[in-house]
């Protein structure tokens, strides 16, 4: 810790008017602060006053970006308790803006890059990063930024993002966060041409030359922060992220979870158990066939059939129509394991009335697909139908909450990707839940880092379902809601890091012993908590 001057410029120390008479003279600051002393509560409140003056979501998300990098502790106290408030801020949907105009709006540099100027330089690259005890690494190259597209370098917002999340929602020290981008070029025609572009004026490396700096990569991080370090991937294109997963077997730890948690809450307003349902699925990608197979595994725990009988209660409709068996020769594998038994079906109109599902899910990244025809159909084969529109940011969602009760007529259990305000419809206002992934992974995060777990099962991942879906409650429920407020998101985080941490310890993947007794009360004492420290 310096003193004086540079202590007021180190965001990790750095008080503000908030620093005592006592440490001003200690630390040599006095004359450098004006002789006002606060506290951090009346910090809070100035500024939140000042963000709430900005009209334009952008805005809000520079002021935080900027406190971020000036009071680490302050930025933190406003995250966590005003949640609801600024986590559309610092991620979705107001981060995707952000990554978009990320060389305009750059200020200092958050995080490692790694281009492939640094390739066999990459071990040097990550000790020049000043934290050593690294738990928690999320990577980019910016491919395929939620329903973007190809952002390159500036897709580093997102690792910024996810991790501001991973300690304000799951608790983790923010020194033990490291976000990534690794920047092989982009193809964005736009980006290219752009004078504040900040990344490599190139078209993307593709091949062997990208895998090879993927595999440094890897192994640098393994070498140089220990086999435990977990590392999740964000954003990379379908392609690229399926060899990734296969060959370095992370997962997509938040979507999948979410849903299937949002959907086994659901069943206590639409009643039926799991395997009682039928699914449909627009959007075939990792992150449809990635909450499908969750979705999938659940029911088989649950009916103890084998799994392959329980992925036929669940459809998937791609750009070509619904995935079927006669067109298995010409699928990615990904997709064989949902081609059923059933005549071809063009569009997604046309398979919600031939299959009739009780829960139509997108993950399409498509806006505007759930049409009012589309919404008609599935309401008219059900009394409640659940419809999740996952896809972000909000132009992308496949239909509005609005929409959704409007052309359901006020029947439709909704959640989406992205917030929606509620909405009145015949003099009955409506709540929609938000599948946000931050409801999961801070926690799952968490969960793993104290059980030390050296990899991830996909019990643990119904693990931290189930926990988030007992979160909700009774006055929940009254509302429509299928999750629970995120106002109690560092609770909740708590919860199903026990959860996951037990799963872990069941499944003998957990390298920290002895277990402890109470693994709640030792989540809640492990996580970060922004209150200022006393400087002797």
């Amino acid at each position: 810790m310096g003193s004086g001057y540079s202590l007021l410029r180190d965001p990790q120390y750095n008080k503000g008017l908030a620093f005592t008479q006592q440490e001003r003279d200690s630390h040599y600051l006095r004359g450098l602060l004006p002789p006002a002393v606060v506290t951090q509560q009346l910090q809070e409140k100035k500024l939140m006053n000042s963000i709430r003056q900005y009209e334009v979501p952008l805005q809000k998300y520079i002021a935080m970006m900027e406190l971020q990098e000036r009071n680490q502790r302050l930025f933190y106290k406003l995250l966590i308790d005003n949640v609801e408030e600024l986590l559309p801020v610092v991620y979705t949907p107001t981060v995707g803006e952000a990554c978009q105009k990320y060389g305009s709006i750059f200020k200092r540099p958050q995080g490692l890059y790694i281009s492939l100027n640094e390739k066999g330089k990459i071990l040097e690259v990550l000790k020049n990063w000043p934290e050593r005890n690294i738990q928690v690494i999320v990577v980019t190259d910016g491919e395929r930024i939620l329903g973007l597209g190809d952002l390159g370098c500036q897709g580093m917002g997102i690792p910024v993002g996810k991790l501001a999340l991973y300690t304000a929602l799951g608790g983790l020290r923010p020194s033990s966060c490291l976000p990534i981008t690794i920047d092989v070029g982009t193809n964005n025609e736009k980006l290219l041409k752009d004078d504040f572009y900040i990344g490599l004026r190139q078209r993307r490396a593709t091949g062997q030359e990208y895998a090879d700096l993927l595999h440094e990569f890897m192994t640098a991080v393994k070498q140089n922060y220990g086999e435990k370090v977990l590392v999740q991937f964000e954003d990379f294109a379908n392609h690229n992220a399926f060899e990734l997963l296969a060959k370095y077997g992370t997962t997509h730890l938040g979507t999948a979870s979410v849903v299937l948690a949002g959907v086994v809450a659901a069943l206590k307003l639409i009643g039926g158990s799991l395997a009682d349902h039928r699914f449909l699925f627009l959007g075939a990608g990792e992150a449809g066939t990635g909450i499908a197979e969750l979705i999938a595994l659940e029911i088989s725990k649950q009916t103890k059939a084998p799994v392959e009988e329980t992925r036929k209660k669940i459809w998937l409709v791609d750009s070509k129509g619904l995935i079927v068996s006669s067109r298995k020769e010409s699928l990615q594998h990904f997709k064989k394991p949902w081609a059923h038994e059933h005549e071809p079906v063009k569009d997604l109109l046309s398979a919600v009335k031939a299959l009739k599902p009780t829960v139509l899910i997108g993950s399409s990244g498509a806006g505007k697909t759930f049409t009012k025809e589309v919404i008609e159909a599935v309401t008219a084969c059900n009394e409640k139908p659940l419809i999740l529109a996952l896809s972000n940011p909000t132009s992308q969602s496949e239909c509005t909450a609005e929409e959704a009760y409007t052309w359901s007529e006020g029947r439709a259990i909704f959640a989406s990707g992205s917030p929606f305000d509620p909405v009145e419809y015949n003099g009955k206002v409506y709540h929609s839940g938000q599948a946000n992934n931050a409801y999961i992974f801070p926690g799952f995060g968490l969960g793993l880092i104290i059980s030390g777990a050296i990899r991830v099962h996909d019990d643990m991942l119904l693990a931290a379902s189930e926990a988030l879906a007992n979160q909700v409650s009774e006055e929940n429920y009254a509302k429509g809601l299928t999750y629970p407020p995120l106002s109690n998101i560092r609770q909740i985080s708590a919860n199903i890091a026990a959860n996951v941490a037990a799963k872990a310890y069941e499944l003998g993947l957990a390298t920290r012993l002895p277990r402890p007794e109470n693994l709640l009360k030792h989540a809640e004492s492990c996580m970060y908590t922004p209150a200022y420290r006393n400087y002797r």
